[in-house]
Order: structure tokens, then C-alpha cells, then sequence
């Protein structure tokens, strides 16, 4: 990379449910910028990510994990993965190193066409021995990405040589975005997905995944004190009364929990002390519904 010329690329972060994308991501750029579960899927909308420096810059673009889908919900998340890749000049394709699928073999071979850097990012090493590491990598040589680079996104364990390499084969370009922007993500959205991640992290089974957030309204002001207090009312929506219940929890004490632990990182977030008020409605089978997938911001508006 000449040290003369800028230098920038889009990069499409792909893989299947579950390999650690979003953590990478937020390691990347260096905030948490997407919600992160042990739950498959939750990444529901193309993100974007920015991290330059004097004479590069790289927009990342994580996306949700690719699937079979069986909701229109489903459709969405793998249609804002296609068009994250249209126009990219790097792939990065994100893997377990302890368990590559048939999913994943499958994805490295349809990807192999792509006239584009292929870089596989080899997640989690820090839970495999490292003779199995070895194992892997040379299984992985076969598919041919341009480069393999294990390591840890929770650990940090190989992220400055993934950065490296990434910045090694960007193009010459312009600046896309400002040195100050860090994502895409409006604010109201962000917000909405920090009280997913606490809903997804307490509740089990079906439910999680039939949960979506609405930010019915942010209002900041001053108070007497001088203080900045910011107001936001929020709806979660469930497909079933019996959701409803278990997200309210006995006396209403898994909505305090889902609540308080919302609110402190939206604080942090925002900067702002914030009153978070959660309501709790049915919505039948809104992941197959248009207009439902739009109010609550996943495809297009």
C-alpha cells in the first residue's frame, strides 16, 4: 500500500448463525456497535462499521447469518446479506474454528467465484487445541481464500493481523466517511437493539426469536439541576399471550431485569441518564408480516 495514495474498500462480513461476527465487528471498530448473543440470528440488519486511519479507511459491513429462511423475516436478513456484497472489495468470511459445517464449506465454495479478496477469518481459537488449529487451517487451504488468519474476536487474540492483512489489499480510493463516524446506525435503532440483546440474553427457546423492539419515542431535556435526562418509551412486541407472560415475568420481574440492564448501557450510549419505560404487546406472526418487518426497521422503509 503506497504511503502517498489513500487507500479504502467496503468489506462484507459473512458466515453462518453463531460464528462470532458481530463480536469481530465491535472488535473492529473498536465500540459496540451491534448486539451480540449466543443465540443464532441475531443480527437482523446489515451493519456498518468505519475504521481509518491517516491515509486508509475500511467500512465494514456485518450481516446476518446466512440460513434456509422460513420467515419473511428470514427473506429480509438474507436479502440485506446479497446486497452487502454488491460492489465490495474485500470478503471476509467468519468461521468457528471448532465446528466447520457442511454450511460453511458450502458458503466458501459459492463465495470462491467471486473475482474479489477472500480472506477467511478463523473465530474462536481461543477454545481449540492448538494441533486441531493446524487440522483446520489446511483443511481450509482448499477453498481458495487469498488468506487464513485465526483468531479470537472475544480475546482480541490475532485481530491486529486480520487488520493488517485487511488494510494490505485495499484499493486506492476516497475517504467515504468522516474520521469521527463510527457507524450508520440511527440512534433510536441502536436503542432498540440494546433491549433485544438484554431480552435475548434472559429469555430461552422460541421466544427470543419472536421478539422485536419499537422505539416509540426519544425526548431529551435539561433538568433543574442541570442535568441531562433523556425519556424513552419503547414497545416490545411478542407473536403469542403466552410470550407476553414470560417476558413479564412473575410480579413483573424479568421486564425489571430486561429494563434495568437496557437503561444502564443506553446511558452509556447516549451519554444521559435515562428514564426507559418497556410495554409488552402481542403482534401474531409479525415476522411474516410487510408492514410489521418495516415499522420495526428490517427492510426497506
Amino acid at each position: 500500500m503506497s504511503e502517498k495514495e489513500f487507500h479504502s474498500g467496503f468489506i462484507a462480513i459473512i458466515g453462518r448463525p453463531n460464528v462470532g461476527k458481530s463480536t469481530l465487528i465491535n472488535a473492529l471498530v473498536g465500540e459496540k456497535i451491534a448486539i451480540v448473543s449466543d443465540k443464532p440470528q441475531t443480527t437482523r440488519n446489515r451493519i456498518m462499521g468505519v475504521v481509518g486511519g491517516e491515509d486508509w479507511q475500511t467500512v465494514f459491513l456485518d450481516t446476518p447469518g446466512m440460513h434456509t429462511p422460513r420467515t419473511k423475516l428470514g427473506e429480509t436478513m438474507m436479502k440485506s446479506v446479497r446486497e452487502a456484497m454488491d460492489g465490495i472489495d474485500e470478503l471476509l468470511i467468519v468461521l468457528d474454528a471448532n465446528l466447520i459445517t457442511a454450511k460453511d464449506r458450502e458458503i466458501l465454495e459459492n463465495e470462491n467465484k467471486r473475482g474479489i479478496k477472500k480472506i477467511i477469518a478463523l473465530n474462536k481459537i481461543d477454545l481449540l487445541k492448538k494441533d486441531k488449529l493446524l487440522s483446520v487451517i489446511s483443511e481450509l487451504q482448499g477453498f481458495g481464500a487469498d488468506e487464513i488468519v485465526p483468531l479470537s474476536a472475544k480475546t482480541g487474540d490475532g485481530l491486529e493481523e486480520l487488520k493488517t492483512v485487511i488494510r494490505s489489499y485495499l484499493p486506492v480510493g476516497p475517504k467515504y466517511f468522516p474520521d469521527d463516524m463510527l457507524t450508520d446506525q440511527p440512534e433510536r435503532l441502536i436503542c432498540a437493539e440494546l433491549i433485544r440483546e438484554k431480552a435475548l440474553s434472559h429469555l430461552r427457546d422460541e421466544v427470543p426469536h419472536g421478539i422485536g423492539v419499537e422505539i416509540m419515542g426519544i425526548e431529551k431535556y435539561e433538568r433543574a439541576d442541570g442535568t441531562v435526562m433523556t425519556e424513552i418509551n419503547a414497545d416490545v412486541y411478542c407473536e403469542r399471550d403466552a410470550h407476553k407472560a414470560i417476558i413479564i415475568g412473575k410480579k413483573g420481574a424479568m421486564l425489571r431485569t430486561i429494563g434495568e440492564e437496557s437503561r444502564m448501557e443506553i446511558e452509556q450510549l447516549l451519554d444521559s441518564r435515562v428514564n426507559l419505560k418497556l410495554w409488552i404487546k402481542v403482534r401474531p406472526n409479525w415476522r411474516n408480516s410487510v408492514s410489521d418487518l418495516r415499522t420495526l426497521g428490517y427492510g426497506e422503509k
